[in-house]
């Protein structure tokens, strides 16, 4: 899946930051569904849709720019390989403490 959750990330949750390590997709479907007020089944639809898009567009050769989330990058060098290379957005920046100059509420 994308590297973004297979790394550590801190999730906040009822005002509670923790880390999580390899948070797995079934996990993470269930949140999506709570969070969507939907079934898990929809919510597993929305999350393979949404992955096979990107790869889809990596495909293309384009990157993926998502507000609030960051940016995908794929390069191809030269050589002819491929760089692939996320770019987290300032409310990302500001979750992990990095400099951000996100304002809002986290």
């Amino acid at each position: 899946m994308l590297g973004l959750l297979s790394t550590r990330i801190f999730f906040i949750l009822d005002y509670q930051c923790f880390m999580s390590d390899n948070f797995k997709k079934k996990e993470f479907v269930k949140l999506l569904a709570d969070k969507m007020k939907a079934d898990e089944k929809t919510a597993e639809m929305w999350v393979d849709a949404f992955t096979d898009t990107l790869c889809e567009c990596f495909k293309q050769g384009r990157g993926v720019v998502i507000t609030n989330l960051g940016t995908f990058y794929l390069r191809i060098t030269s050589r002819g390989d491929s760089i692939f290379r996320f770019n987290p957005a300032q409310k990302l920046r500001s979750l992990f403490g990095w400099s951000s100059t996100y304002k809002g509420n986290l």
